[in-house]
């Protein structure tokens, strides 16, 4: 595939969705709802599992399937509420210890004057914020698009890994062709020098693995081995160490 054959199937409705990986990866799964503020965004779901008899919390975006559900869901761009959510949970797992599992497929935050009027801006800083200073361990998984600040908010993570057909980046090709060539047709152009495919970040060094695909269907044993592993590796880390883990990754950014 092109880069932008890529990005059309990132976007694609036979993407597999987060609440299937959820429902197929973790046991005694509860789900989480509301932000304790304002309301609840069915946009980001989370809440309490098991991985291997281990407690865990999994936030993630959900776009939904089909139009109705979509519609439902926001088509994966999170209100406030909904990253209020997030956090409300990253508190929470910190309080009992729970390492941290988030599942990122979104085109970006919701751009709309209501999400602003209840800070939209704000509430991603305040994720952003809140995950680099976490003191367990964070793990994510970029599914689909992993669009903006909208992807960010949920992915400051010690480890990042990808889906071989997922694209991460800090815009749309869309959007990157209209500031560049005031054009949005030019988006094929765009995409073919944004870097954004799995290999490129791999490269990188910005995701730390690329999860293997077939037709869409991510490989399930790749990606409990991964999390077992990870798991593994953080057990005995101390806060400090993961917190320090978890700066100097995105400090090597572009270096």
């Amino acid at each position: 595939m092109s880069v932008y054959e890529i990005v059309k199937n990132a976007r694609s409705d036979k993407r597999i969705r987060t609440i299937e990986l959820v429902e197929n990866i973790f046991e005694d799964i509860v789900y989480l709802k509301g932000d304790r503020s304002f309301g609840d965004s069915r946009s980001i779901i989370g809440g309490i599992g098991s991985f291997e008899d281990i407690p865990i919390t999994f936030i993630g975006i959900e776009k939904g399937n089909g139009v109705e559900d979509g519609v439902k869901r926001n088509f994966g761009m999170p209100l406030p509420e909904g990253y209020r959510k997030s956090m409300r949970l990253m508190r929470q797992a910190e309080k009992f210890r729970r390492p941290i599992i988030t599942f990122v497929d979104t085109p970006g935050a919701y751009p709309g004057i209501d999400a602003e009027e209840r800070g939209q801006f704000e509430a991603i800083a305040s994720s952003l914020k809140l995950m680099a200073s976490l003191t367990v361990p964070v793990i994510t998984f970029v599914i689909g698009e992993g669009g903006s600040g909208g992807a960010l908010a949920l992915s400051v993570a010690n480890k990042i890994y990808m889906f071989e057909n997922a694209i991460y980046s800090i815009l749309s090709p869309e959007g990157f062709a209209t500031i560049l060539w005031k054009n949005a047709a030019l988006a094929d152009k765009a995409s073919e020098i944004m870097k954004i495919t799995s290999k490129d970040l791999y490269e990188f060094g910005i995701v730390d693995e690329i999860v293997r695909e077939r037709n869409n269907m991510p490989d399930y044993m790749q990606i409990k081995k991964l999390i077992s592993e990870e798991l593994s590796r953080t057990n005995f880390m101390t806060a400090e160490n993961l917190q320090r883990e978890r700066y100097e990754k995105f400090r090597m950014i572009g270096r």
